[in-house]
């Protein structure tokens, strides 16, 4: 192997069973409390990347061959930098918790350089004639993500012990980045997810009957608290309308909606509403961040209910603000004892 690396903190701990290497992957992330949809996404870079190396073992693959890979997204794929990074970090989880090899600290390979773009909005307007054109469990989950600020996922996997109709707020469990947060709940919603919970007791307690009641609870606290996936806390807000195999464990149980559903309909309603902006359920967290601002909310509370780790991060919803400039006095109207030509 052709790395150096002098840091031993990052060796493996857990030594995986399988023979094939993708399992073996599958088997550390599960170890390490990953989620489904990050172990999807590294083992699909981890494939490419054996592949592109004409189905080498990484083993006998190194620095550089790394780097060539890398350097291939950014150049032959154009992929965005964020794309890129999510690649690498796949490649050295591969190679310090699965396989146990030192990876080079100083890799290299061509960045990616493609733009930045700034985000799609809606006007007040706009996303009024939006929420209009929808109707039943997805126009309150439309409502509650514009409401809250919330990703489509952090929706998704909403629980019921997370809703706080006392205070009004929405507490976010394990967003991206892996933090807590609360979100806001707007008061025009809470009879209507009240009224949406009392359905989704109704079916939980015909799957306590059935014994089917078991949710899924993340890490290892279903082995703590051996007792709470069949609590009435930890069951989905948004619960699928049949039962499924866990792909983890076999498990049959009531996973949370697809999220699909929620994407047609805001299709759908884009459609109706004749909007011409791109539209997805991630424009509406665009949109309530901008329209915070707009409505002189200070940027760093903004910051902390979308979750950014960086203000910087939530200072692109300034560049596009409206700025409802006939509002604006220019600052030569107020100067006092300017004489006239």
């Amino acid at each position: 192997m052709r790395f150096q690396n002098k840091d031993k903190s990052n060796a493996a701990i857990f030594r995986p069973q399988s023979k094939r290497l993708l399992d073996q992957v599958a088997e550390v992330m599960r170890y390490h409390h990953y989620s489904i949809r990050s172990e999807e996404s590294y083992i699909r870079w981890i494939k490419q990347f054996i592949l592109f190396n004409n189905e080498r073992h990484p083993s006998e693959l190194g620095k550089v061959d790394i780097e060539r890979y890398l350097s291939h997204l950014a150049v032959n794929k154009n992929m965005a930098v964020s794309t890129q990074s999510q690649a690498l970090n796949a490649i050295v989880f591969l190679y310090k918790k699965v396989l146990n090899l030192p990876i080079a600290d100083d890799l290299a390979p061509v960045r990616s350089k493609k733009p930045v773009r700034l985000p799609v909005v809606l006007s007040q307007g706009e996303m009024t004639r939006l929420l209009s054109e929808m109707s039943g469990i997805n126009s309150l989950m439309a409502r509650l993500m514009y409401g809250g600020g919330l990703r489509l996922m952090e929706l998704i996997r909403l629980r019921v012990k997370d809703i706080d109709f006392d205070n009004n707020y929405l507490m976010v469990r394990d967003g991206k980045g892996g933090g807590d947060r609360t979100t806001l709940l707007g008061a025009s919603v809470i009879d209507e997810l009240r009224e949406h919970l009392q359905g989704v007791r109704t079916l939980y307690e015909r799957d306590l009957e059935d014994g089917s009641a078991n949710a899924f609870l993340p890490y290892a606290l279903a082995k703590k608290y051996p007792n709470a996936p069949k609590s009435w806390d930890w069951q989905y807000a948004f619960p699928s309308g049949k039962l499924s195999v866990d792909p983890r464990g076999g498990a049959i149980r009531r996973h949370h909606v697809n999220e699909s559903t929620l994407q047609k309909a805001i299709r759908a309603a884009k459609s109706k509403a004749n909007i011409s902006k791109p539209t997805t359920p991630h424009t509406l967290r665009h949109s309530f961040a901008t329209h915070l601002l707009e409505a002189g909310t200070n940027i760093r509370v903004v910051q902390k209910l979308l979750g950014h780790k960086d203000v910087k991060t939530t200072e692109i919803y300034t560049h596009v603000l409206q700025q409802n400039l006939n509002k604006v006095v220019s600052p030569l109207e107020n100067l006092k004892g300017l004489r006239e030509e």
